[in-house]
């Protein structure tokens, strides 16, 4: 770790690292890699950048590499991604280019004596796991109170330290510091989030040889990440949740209008109707019935028939010309994906 070359930050595509980061991250996660085969793809990749003025379509290039590479050093053989599906991944990722194993070799040949054929590069995903097995004690307080199932809180803190750990890798900052004190300050941001006290154990700094001290100013860069995190997250979801309440509030009020207007009739024809149900009509039924055959009782004979007659075969149109109003369904508008 202390042989580890200098990350100056000297890349001319600095402000294209980003990009970079997320596409190996997708690429690593398409192809089922390890961590530990993504970190170091992305730290190759790093050291690589800072050293030579590369173009966009090169660096593309240079990223395959570079998965290829830290996949053969961290992976089983079948785990190494194959040409035709990393051909497949550049097309699903709109990425402009087509890989051929020649062009692969050569650059791969370039990495390797770039780094003096050294590819035992530590980074934090390596120290992670033996860290966690330490993570936390018997006589650790969470919230407080004694931990009562101790499997639970290290399935969560584990989360919580990958959390940390992936964020490392989008700001170059943290490559100032050692991989192994990243380590460290992920798995001492973990127990602060989850409120654990206290927040670094005797135990955790004989293991790691790191002090309160010497983690503290990472450990503030995480949690500022951290932060800036949740409020972005909590923005996104406040809007997500007025546009829903007002597609709702809009579905509503045209749903009970179409309703009124144009609902058909659920109810069977009244003869079909048992004797049994008849007497639950309602009174305001009872009520219309009463009133109509008052009106029938003024007219003639002839005249009522002609008007049951019409007014039986225009409601009967009328049924048959109506439809149930069609459902609306709300329309999710997919999550908006940015690259930095």
């Amino acid at each position: 770790e202390l042989k580890l070359p200098v990350y100056k930050a000297h890349s001319p595509q600095i402000a294209m690292r980003r990009y970079f980061i997320d596409f190996l991250t997708v690429l690593s996660n398409r192809c089922d890699l390890c961590p530990t085969a993504r970190h170091l793809a992305i730290y190759l990749l790093d050291l690589f950048m800072d050293r030579y003025d590369i173009t966009v379509k090169q660096l593309h290039t240079i990223s395959f590499a570079c998965l290829l590479l830290a996949s053969k050093f961290e992976e089983k053989e079948d785990k190494v991604p194959k040409l035709e599906n990393l051909n497949n991944l550049a097309y699903m990722c709109n990425v402009n280019i087509v890989l051929n194993k020649k062009d692969l070799l050569r650059m791969e040949m370039l990495l390797l004596e770039n780094f003096n054929w050294n590819l035992c590069l530590p980074t934090p995903a390596h120290y992670i796991d033996y860290y966690l097995c330490v993570s936390i004690g018997e006589n650790d307080l969470h919230n407080g109170w004694p931990i009562t199932s101790l499997t639970k809180i290290k399935d969560f803190l584990e989360k919580y330290a990958y959390y940390f750990l992936d964020f490392s890798v989008q700001d170059h900052a943290f490559l100032h510091f050692r991989p192994s004190l990243i380590a460290a300050a992920c798995v001492c941001a973990s127990r602060i989030c989850m409120q654990i006290s206290p927040s670094w154990t005797t135990q955790l700094e004989l293991l790691t040889c790191y002090s309160w001290e010497h983690l503290a100013q990472c450990i503030e860069m995480m949690l500022l990440c951290y932060e800036n995190d949740i409020k972005e997250a909590s923005n996104i979801k406040q809007v997500t949740i007025q546009h829903q309440e007002q597609d709702a509030v809009g579905n509503l009020s045209h749903q009970a209008t179409t309703q009124v207007l144009f609902q058909q009739s659920s109810y069977h024809p009244l003869a079909q109707h048992s004797a049994t149900l008849s007497q639950f009509q309602s009174p305001v039924q009872d009520l219309c019935s009463a009133y109509r055959d008052s009106l029938q009782a003024h007219r003639p004979s002839a005249l009522l028939a002609g008007s049951a007659d019409s007014s039986l075969h225009s409601y009967a149109a009328l049924r048959a010309s109506l439809r149930p109003s069609a459902q609306i369904l709300p329309i999710q508008t997919p999550a908006a994906v940015q690259v930095a």
